[in-house]
């Protein structure tokens, strides 16, 4: 499994407005704070907005924020929303395994393993967690 761009830019996009939750985000500011840039990182709010996670103001001092508190977003949470499911294979994407190999495969136990891994993980870290471990890094490294 290989998380994309997408999924990684809307997590630094997120952690951008948990770091300013008192203020509003423009995008502009997060694209030249995490040299992205400003047309993809447009694509990724709109899906974020539909999806309620965050909310856009208007006027000279609009922007994004969050609509929930940092502690309330898992990374998990905004990786499905960009990537889909998560899983190490494709047989594991349905709730119903739908491979024919699936009552002979030896390596099913290997993956579904791993998929448990990676949502435990996911599903453990929140945005709060991630703003506490960017304010504990050096002033150099963000």
């Amino acid at each position: 499994m290989k998380i994309s761009t997408k999924g990684r830019y809307s997590l630094r996009m997120m952690l951008e407005f948990a770091l300013h939750p008192d203020e509003c985000t423009k995008i502009s500011q997060v694209a030249e704070r995490q040299q992205i840039s400003v047309k993809y990182l447009e694509q990724i709010v709109t899906i974020l907005c539909r999806a309620g996670y965050v909310k856009s103001m208007r006027g000279a001092q609009g922007g994004y924020r969050l609509t929930r508190d940092p502690s309330e977003y898992t990374v998990g949470q905004i990786l499905r929303l960009t990537e889909g499911n998560l899983a190490p294979v494709a047989c594991l994407e349905d709730d119903v395994n739908q491979c024919g190999r699936s009552g002979c495969c030896p390596t099913l136990k290997v993956w579904k393993e791993l998929d448990q891994a990676i949502n435990q993980v996911v599903d453990r870290v929140t945005l709060a967690d991630l703003v506490e471990e960017q304010k504990a890094m050096p002033e150099t490294s963000r």
